[in-house]
């Protein structure tokens, strides 16, 4: 009998098989979870990312997207974003890897997100920002608040691994219309003016 829980790998023989990585438990997943994480902050420190927002204090959300403190902060309107990854990346190793746990989905989903994570706080993808999206003062994230970011991911990750498809979809659909709305922003125009910037968008979300 097929396991429908998602935490457990989907084999008709996963009793009868050894267990290996395929079957990756929490006690195990969670270790790498956490190193990848303090791989990410060492190397987010090494290239000079302050821990915490200059201003000195840690807020929860930070909600103006035109501001020296945006990305600065555990949470602000981009976290979604984030959570939205999470849908993709659980739809992208369901996808891949459909017999496995959904821990070692999870893995790969948090490599993808640290590696993503650091590259966007390179000199290069800052300038890219800077040049063609609406983040204009961007200098980088906290710390913290790229850490919460791969946070959100992991919980963005969980919603789709818990959720039917149907409602996953329904729940990026409606992130990504709402953020359009509140900050004339989201996953996809961010996608899309990183790759391509297009002039008349820039200016109308510069009109905010």
């Amino acid at each position: 009998m097929t396991s429908s829980n998602p935490f457990l790998p989907v084999s008709a023989s996963a009793a009868s098989r050894p267990r290996g990585i395929l079957d990756m438990p929490v006690g195990k997943a969670l270790p790498f979870i956490l190193l990848m994480m303090a791989v990410q902050a060492g190397a987010l420190y090494a290239m000079g990312r302050v821990v915490i927002c200059t201003c000195g204090t840690v807020k929860l959300w930070h909600g103006v997207v035109m501001s020296a403190e945006n990305s600065q902060h555990l949470t602000d309107w981009y976290s979604f974003s984030h959570v939205v990854h999470g849908f993709l990346f659980y739809f992208l190793a369901w996808l891949l890897l459909p017999r496995s746990s959904v821990w070692l989905k999870l893995l790969l989903a948090v490599f993808v997100e640290v590696s993503w994570e650091i590259a966007e706080n390179t000199p290069m993808i800052i300038e890219r920002y800077r040049a063609g999206t609406m983040s204009l003062n961007y200098v980088g994230d906290s710390i913290v608040n790229s850490m919460g970011d791969t946070l959100a991911m992991i919980v963005g990750f969980f919603v789709a691994a818990i959720v039917p498809a149907w409602l996953t979809l329904g729940l990026a659909i409606a992130l990504e219309v709402g953020l359009l709305w509140m900050i004339r922003d989201n996953l996809t125009l961010n996608v899309l003016m990183l790759v391509h910037p297009i002039d008349a968008i820039r200016q109308w979300q510069s009109a905010l």
